[in-house]
């Protein structure tokens, strides 16, 4: 630069041609020009006047790319450090440049700033004390962070308030280094200034450096759109990345003043009538088997029937106990591992058994009591990577599970191994499997009697549940609980001995377990088991078998009563006037009073009875909760709430009336069972008592309920194990309480509604829905064409 300042500065240029220089000299400094072109354009502007300057100038002597030997004498005292290997070659270099960032360090070192290592990750935090400017450990990388500004954007800034003036100070003395630079190259120029000394010269629209040459002291459009982006960031900071853009895009829904609030009085808890003390009751439900069998070995206990609706075999108490007693005989006595006993007390014991045949389920369920092992009744597994089997599997294995009961034509039906053996399932634990039809069992000796003892507070099953996730976990029922629940039915329904039962649901779990398989036997009851693929052929043909069986109980859901109006035109020769109890299950979704009331205004002209309609309400944790009772067991007559969709969305009570469509009509679901306390409390956070006009969640107090979620000790608390409190905070009981999820409230006469489940709770702002709503709102458009077959 001094050698071009001394060769022009003799030469009088038009004012012009000053300014094109600087400019030149400025696109140079900023890197919008490499030094080749560069050389080339000042060539081209200096064309004219060549003749005028003494000697040749040794910038146009670069364009040769021949260097002499005084070429190399005259570079080598502003030669500043040999250059890397891998810097960038000469024709990008600017002496500018590294004049220019050599102030900026010069400065920084005097305010004893700390130098940088390497531009930081975006993934460091990094706060605006600690930022460095870009790495200036050598002049090619000088160069880089200076002509290349999207470098500098790269970099995360957390506030650009305190950069910016770092960065004026480079920026405004990279554009004055062409006259700083030539005014400290020249003999008697001034020295150089100081970048913010030059900075203050750029004030103006145009500085005359000493020798005279015009520079512009525009500041470029890539320069000014960097600092533009600093000063507006494009990205968030990074802490910024973790927050939540919902809390920006959502506004928070504050309570709207007008919506309603509940204006009831603190509710109460609601006892159910207690059990009877003068009836006669076993000991145990193993106990009543043992009567029976002993005593009414001929009793009719079970009748399968197949898929054409015929009787294909009927157990009787006397072969359930017998076959019962070979099974717990075999399975202590006669399974080894290692010559050890495979199963002890307490073990659990998966049942697999099909819907089709409740008659073998019933040996396996009794004989592993008679045994003192846990029954876990599942599924049959479809495929070895069945998802929902993968769940059960999960079960299995978190139980312990090493044994499978099953029959040799479900075994058959298995997928198998390539050694002929059941297939490994997905997520299953390694399983022994046990065929126990008649010819694998062994008879047990004459004075061989099982280990079983009196009800106590030991498992005597446990039931599978599968939550709206996916998930299944194990519901622990006592023995205490399950005796408890037997008498708690008996009394609530009137059974007597020798009664007729047709039972619709699957016998594995839930009612159809609780009524068709247990309660049944401890009052010696004989239950017609209607397999679901018969349903399916013929939905008529649970009241075909009501009327050939003369049965006084029906145990149903209004899916089966919604598919027998469908099937039951051209059909005159049927009757329910035998029917005393016809037990809806799902009594509790909002939709089986369509079911219900469309039932009876087609049958009642067959004998059937508005009082016999009895819905319940139950749940896997909390077994049955509420059923409703016929007058002559003392149930007050049935009822139906007429409520505001908009008030239960809200989780008020408001009676509207049924003209409107923006209502929910629902049914009782009968009083609380027999020696159980019931509840209502508030759907989140502590469990303080509900209001009258308020929708909770129902609690339980029996010991007719479940225990726990299996090896689930913390959600066993909050489940099982709840203490309602009043609005002072006060317990209400001495003895916890059971979430049922069931949504609902106590109504007029001491019933229970119910409107939904949390499991199907859809929370809108700070609104709540149900799916159950939903459904029901459908089936009140069109219902027979919108349940038809499930649909």
């Amino acid at each position: 630069m001094a050698d071009r300042g001394c060769a022009l500065e003799a030469v009088p240029l038009p004012a012009e041609v000053r300014e094109s220089l600087a400019e030149l000299e400025l696109e140079l400094s900023e890197g919008d020009i490499t030094q080749k072109g560069y050389e080339k354009k000042r060539a081209k502007l200096l064309a004219r006047y060549i003749p005028l300057i003494q000697g040749v100038d040794p910038s146009l002597q670069a364009e040769n790319r021949i260097p002499g030997p005084s070429q190399t004498t005259a570079a080598a005292p502003k030669q500043q450090k040999p250059r890397p290997t891998n810097s960038r070659d000469e024709r990008f270099r600017s002496d500018v440049h590294t004049e220019a960032v050599q102030a900026a360090l010069a400065k920084y070192k005097e305010r004893k700033m700390p130098m940088p290592s390497k531009r930081r990750s975006v993934l460091v935090h990094s706060s605006v004390e600690t930022y460095t400017p870009p790495d200036t450990s050598s002049a090619s990388e000088d160069e880089g962070s200076l002509r290349r500004p999207g470098r500098l954007t790269s970099t995360p800034l957390q506030s650009h308030s305190n950069v910016e003036p770092w960065l004026d100070r480079v920026i405004q003395g990279s554009s004055t280094s062409s006259s700083a630079s030539s005014t400290s190259s020249h003999p008697g120029g001034r020295p150089a200034a100081a970048p913010s000394a030059a900075a203050a010269t750029l004030t103006g629209p145009v500085a005359h450096a000493h020798i005279g040459v015009p520079v512009n002291s525009r500041v470029s459009s890539k320069i000014q759109q960097l600092l533009n982006t600093l000063k507006r960031p494009k990205r968030p900071p990074l802490k910024e990345f973790f927050v939540d853009d919902f809390e920006e895009l959502l506004e928070v829904q504050q309570p709207d003043p007008n919506q309603p609030k509940p204006e009831g009085s603190q509710t109460a808890v609601l006892k159910g009538e207690p059990l009877a003390v003068g009836t006669a009751w076993p000991p145990s439900l193993l106990a009543a088997l043992q009567r029976w069998g002993t005593t009414q070995p001929k009793a009719p206990c079970l009748t399968a029937l197949d898929t054409a609706g015929k009787a294909i075999y009927t157990l009787t108490y006397g072969k359930l106990w017998s076959r019962s007693l070979k099974l717990a005989y075999t399975l202590l006595n006669k399974l080894t591992s290692k010559n050890e006993p495979l199963l002890k007390p307490g073990d659990r014991v998966a049942l697999v058994f099909p819907n089709s045949d409740p008659v073998m389920f019933m040996v396996g369920f009794y004989g592993c009591l008679l045994a003192e092992l846990v029954p876990v009744p599942i599924e049959v597994p479809l495929t070895r990577k069945d998802a929902g089997s993968q769940q059960v599997g999960f079960l299995l294995g978190s139980c312990g599970v090493a044994l499978a009961l099953t029959t040799d034509a479900c075994q058959k039906g298995l997928p198998k191994a390539q050694t002929g053996e059941v297939a490994a399932f997905k997520g299953w634990p390694p399983l022994a499997w046990l065929v126990i039809d008649g010819k694998h069992l062994t008879k047990p000796p004459k004075d061989w009697h099982p280990p079983a003892r009196d009800a106590g507070a030991g498992t005597a099953y446990i039931e599978y549940k599968t939550s709206k996730e996916g998930s299944t976990v194990g519901v622990t029922v006592s023995h205490a609980s399950l005796l408890a629940q037997c008498r708690a039915l008996t009394q609530a329904c009137g059974y007597s001995e020798a009664e007729t039962l047709t039972n619709v649901l699957d016998f594995k779990r839930d009612a159809g377990l609780w009524h068709g398989v247990l309660t049944s036997v401890m009052n010696r009851m004989h239950v017609v088991s209607i397999p679901y693929a018969l349903m399916k052929v013929n939905p008529l043909s649970w009241i075909q078998k009501v009327c050939l069986y003369k049965a006084r109980a029906a145990l149903v859901k209004s899916r089966d009563m919604h598919w027998s109006l469908l099937a039951q035109r051209g059909q005159r020769d049927v009757s329910l006037s035998s029917l005393r109890m016809l037990i809806v299950a799902d009594g509790a979704n909002p939709w089986s009073i369509s079911s219900c009331d469309a039932f009876l205004n087609v049958f009642q002209s067959r004998g059937l009875k508005p009082e016999v309609i009895c819905p319940c309400a139950s749940s896997p944790e909390a077994l049955t909760v509420a059923i409703r009772r016929p007058p002559d067991l003392g149930g007050p007559p049935p009822r139906k709430a007429v409520l505001s969709m908009s008030g239960l969305s809200f989780g008020v009570i408001r009676v509207d009336t049924e003209e409107k469509l923006s209502v929910l009509t629902v049914q009782d679901v009968g009083q609380v069972l027999p020696g159980a306390d019931v509840c209502v409390v508030k759907v989140e956070g502590t469990p303080y008592l509900c209001k009258t006009d308020e929708v909770g969640e129902i609690c339980v107090n029996s010991s007719a309920t479940g225990t726990a979620y299996y090896g689930l000790l913390g959600i066993t608390k909050s489940v099982f194990e709840t203490v309602p409190v009043t609005a002072g905070g006060a317990p209400v009981s001495d003895r916890p309480f059971t979430r049922t999820g069931l949504l609902g409230f106590i109504g007029p006469d001491n019933l229970v509604f119910v409107v939904g489940k949390l499991d199907g709770l859809m929370v809108v702002g700070v609104r709540r829905h149900n799916a159950d709503d939903i459904v029901a709102t459908a089936l009140a458009v069109e219902p027979m064409k919108f349940v038809y077959r499930g649909r």
